[in-house]
């Protein structure tokens, strides 16, 4: 935003006192010594009209400089703190179960994942997000990327049984975790999401939390379904190694909350440092003063006034 003002304005009163001094002040030298000056200066109006402009613009604009106008811009550097978050989601058979999303009964769980998680991507404007997707096997479905087209575009190609049927959640994780590893941001998140218990995995519980716990990746867990469905204690226990929050989720407005709260907690740190930009004009009025009175003494002198 620009703004336009002097940085002296009190000096521009010195206008006010030439104006009440050419008034008041008259010069009466000339009277006395050359009584009919005035009638001889009646021949010379033009000449006088000109010398007078000169004049005034040259006072004016010479108390204008010395005000000192100024044009100043104001604007807020904003600077962005993104994070680096992995969403690990289940693909397992049991994600087939219907009747997740009490306002469409025949929606399978997978389904209303992966409209959450793509809501929860497009939020992220200013975060790299990367995927990887677990059954039997884990793989990375998305490295880290800023392209949430791209990203929404790989979540809604998700099919269940690509990965195999089983539950292999520690593997999920340390894939995750390889994979945020080679993440320079200051910021990394993983979020784990299952309705199973770990059946299939080839690393055992103890160095999969040992791992979580040594690293500085925030982790939060989600057990979406019936609790009968996922083993809380084991998910509790995976978050509050890696500094995170479990959570549980019975249905579809649940689990849309719960990446809500995660997306509040986890919001872009933004500092905003506030700038100002003067740009001093006096120059220029400076320069229009010397030009006139220049001219006005020039003019003076050469017509002998």
């Amino acid at each position: 935003m620009s703004q336009f003002s002097f940085e002296y304005p009190l000096v521009l009163l010195v206008i006010g006192l030439f104006v009440l001094c050419a008034k008041f002040c008259k010069e009466r030298s000339r009277a006395i010594f050359f009584p009919h000056v005035k009638t001889l200066m009646m021949q010379g109006d033009k000449g006088s009209s000109l010398l007078q402009a000169l004049k005034w613009v040259g006072v004016v604009s010479a108390v204008i400089a010395l005000a000192s106008p100024v044009i100043t811009k104001s604007y807020s550097n904003s600077k962005k703190e993104g994070r680096d978050i992995v969403l690990i989601i289940d693909s397992s058979d049991s994600m087939r179960q219907r009747g997740f999303d009490p306002n469409d009964i025949w929606r399978n769980k997978f389904d209303v994942v992966k409209d959450v998680v793509g809501d929860f991507i497009e939020k992220r404007k200013n975060d790299r997000i990367g995927m990887v997707t677990f059954a039997d096997i884990a793989f990375i479905a998305s490295p880290l990327t800023f392209e949430k087209k791209f990203l929404t575009d790989i979540t809604r190609m998700q099919n269940m049984g690509v990965a195999g049927k089983r539950t292999a959640i520690n593997d999920a994780i340390v894939q995750s975790y390889n994979l945020l590893s080679k993440s320079k941001a200051k910021s990394k998140i993983a979020i784990l999401l299952t309705d199973g218990i770990d059946n299939m995995s080839k690393v055992p519980f103890e160095d999969v939390k040992n791992l979580v716990s040594s690293r500085k990746i925030k982790l939060y867990t989600i057990g979406i379904g019936s609790p009968r469905d996922y083993n809380g204690a084991y998910l509790k226990a995976l978050a509050d190694a890696g500094h995170g929050e479990a959570y549980a989720a019975r249905d579809a407005d649940t689990l849309q909350k719960i990446y809500e709260e995660i997306d509040k907690l986890e919001a872009t740190k933004i500092n905003n440092k506030k700038i100002v930009q003067h740009t001093y004009l006096y120059i220029y009025p400076l320069f229009l003063a010397i030009i006139s009175l220049l001219v006005f003494v020039y003019l003076r002198n050469a017509k002998g006034v």
